[in-house]
Parts: structure tokens; sequence; C-alpha cells
């Protein structure tokens, strides 16, 4: 599919939500990547934690409205509101922010609502992006925001009953039985179990959408040194705030890939599976049995091929130090990784970008 931009803008805002942070480029055609405006702000999960917070420590209930988003500190703040014995008010979409399943998170003492409560609470807006703070920080330096946008998210599924964990890696298996094409990695049509990414485009309609790893991939071959190695083949490792996921990947397309918890893993338990899924002898049992999402190589996948190169990006960089890998630093700023990585692919679906 391929999306037309008017004349008068040909940029495009990409902003990559992860567990601690947003980082949001702003691409300008015309001029060099370096000049291009970038920010790295607290995700929308921890600013909407600090909130749940104050409400806490002054002892008021809240009513969370809004839709679906992204949890950790979000749904752990909300969590302990509830242990402190301080009502919870909950709209349906913003209430599958803490579980798919409505009648798990009733069971915390969560109230589902459909409308606002008849006693004072704190109205806390749940969203993984706030298009209006954006605009209103931007027009402070004369800054409008672009008309086209690429979003990336950590989407698990909608999994009303079976593992969260098994059901997200579930899409990789079928990604790569796909044929694992690095530009399917980026949605203009998202699937429909993606309900946070489909949360996500209710907020900025006609978003193109990606998951944060798929994003921190196409940014880390946005590195002149990862780039060189793209048709020899190469392992590519991001080391997020919350998950890590390496991955098989030459010219085109993704072989094999493995997704796990990042606080799960160490230099060593790093290293054993790198060396594991280039010789294809890592196992999806043994990463879930380990706490991780899984395993899962294509069958005509061969170690003879030698995929010896290994690129690291991500946050949490510094478990790979010592390993002999080459660090990613797309542009000069690998913070910015998976933002680069959604330009990239955007500009794939993109005219005149």
């Amino acid at each position: 599919m391929t999306v037309k931009m008017t004349a008068v803008d040909r940029r495009i805002l990409a902003i990559d939500v992860g567990a601690g942070t947003q980082d949001i480029l702003i691409y300008e055609a015309g001029i060099p990547i370096e000049n291009n405006i970038k920010l790295v702000l607290p995700a929308q999960t921890v600013i909407v934690s600090r909130r749940i917070q104050q409400a806490t420590a002054a002892g008021y209930a809240i009513f969370l409205t809004g839709n679906l988003m992204g949890g950790g500190p979000s749904t752990a703040s909300i969590r302990a509101h509830c242990m402190a014995n301080y009502p919870v008010y909950a709209m349906p979409q913003a209430a599958k922010t803490i579980d798919d399943n409505l009648e798990r998170v009733r069971a915390l003492g969560i109230i589902i609502v459909d409308e606002p409560p008849d006693c004072p609470a704190v109205t806390i807006e749940m969203t993984d992006i706030d298009l209006v703070a954006l605009t209103q920080a931007l027009s402070c330096f004369d800054i409008t925001l672009p008309q086209r946008c690429a979003i990336a998210v950590q989407d698990h599924g909608e999994s009303l009953t079976s593992s969260q964990r098994r059901f997200r890696f579930h899409s990789w298996e079928k990604f790569l039985a796909a044929g694992g094409r690095l530009i399917d990695l980026a949605y203009t049509i998202v699937p429909p179990y993606m309900t946070r990414m489909h949360a996500v485009q209710n907020t900025v309609p006609g978003a193109i959408m990606m998951d944060t790893a798929g994003a921190a991939i196409w940014g880390a071959l946005e590195d002149e040194t990862v780039a060189a190695q793209r048709e020899r083949g190469l392992v590519i490792i991001n080391l997020g705030n919350a998950h890590t996921l390496g991955a098989l990947v030459q010219g085109e397309r993704i072989w094999g890939l493995f997704e796990h918890h990042t606080a799960l893993i160490d230099r060593a338990i790093l290293a054993d599976h790198i060396q594991q899924l280039r010789r294809a002898t890592l196992t999806n049992n043994a990463v879930y049995d380990a706490g991780g999402h899984g395993c899962c190589i294509d069958p005509e996948y061969r170690f003879e091929w030698n995929f010896n190169f290994t690129a690291v990006t991500g946050p949490n960089w510094r478990i790979a130090t010592g390993l002999g890998y080459h660090r990613a630093i797309p542009h000069g700023d690998m913070m910015l990784a998976g933002s680069f990585g959604l330009l990239a692919a955007s500009r794939q679906h993109l005219d005149n970008l």
C-alpha cells in the first residue's frame, strides 16, 4: 500500500514508545538527518504511573479513562493504589491496559464503569501517544507536527485465556512462516488482535505501526557498519528496557529470532543464546521455560552460512560489554535507533519522502 504525501509537508513524525522513554524524531526531507529534531522523553506509561502515585499519596480515588496502553509502570501503580485500599474506577478500554480479560481486572477490586463515577476522583487518561502535549511543547519553538506519523509500540496482542508470552511469540512464528520479510514488520493495516496498535491508530489515524523490536532491527541496519554486513548475514540484538530480541538477518529478511525479558538476561546468557541462535540449536521451550517468549528458526537456515557478525543496540547495550559485538549507533544516536528504523521502513510505504 502506498500513501501519497502532499507537496507542502514532506516530513514524518516517528515515535518509538519504550518501557521507559518515548524517542521522537521529526524527519524533514532535504536536510541532513543529523539536523532533524530529536527528543527523548518519558514514556506515557511512566507519566501515567507518576500521576497515579500522586493520587495514592494524597489518598484520592482515581478514574481511568482513554484507551488501552502499555503497562509496566502504570499497571504497577494501579495495583499499588488498589493495595492501599483506594478506589479505582476504569472505563472498559482503559481497563484492558491491566489485563485483556476484564474479569481478572475486576478480581483486583477495580470497578469497571461506562461513565465517570459520582464520587470525587482524579481523572487519568490512558494513552501511549499524547499529541496535544507534544504540540504544545513544540509550539514554543514554532514547530508544527508533520501530517504523517510512524509509531512503534510493543504489542503482545489480545489474549483472553492463553499465555501472553506464547501469544506474542506466535505472531513472530507466523511472521517467519510467511517469509520473514523486513518490510512486513511495518503495518499500514494492523492485524485485528494487535489491540495496542489499534488503540494508537485511534489516537493517530493513519499512522504506520511497528513493534518496537522490529523498529530496532530496521534502525540497527541504518548503521553503516551493520549495513555492510546485511547481504552476507548477521545477528542483530536489541537490548531494550523490558525485552531483548535477537534476529538472524540477511538481505531483506529474517531467518530466525528469539525474544527474552531483559531483566533475565546477563552477559553469559546473552552470549550463549546468540551462539545457539547462530547454530540453530536454541529451542522455543528453552527460552520460554526460562521466563522469555520463545525462539523460532526457519528450517531452511543453515549454520554454514556463517552469520558471524553481531550488532547490538538498545539502552541496555552494556550487558554485551566485553563480548566483541559491534555497537550499532545509527546516524550517531543509539537512543533514536527505533525512530530511525520507523523512518526507514515508512519511506518504503510513502511517496515523495
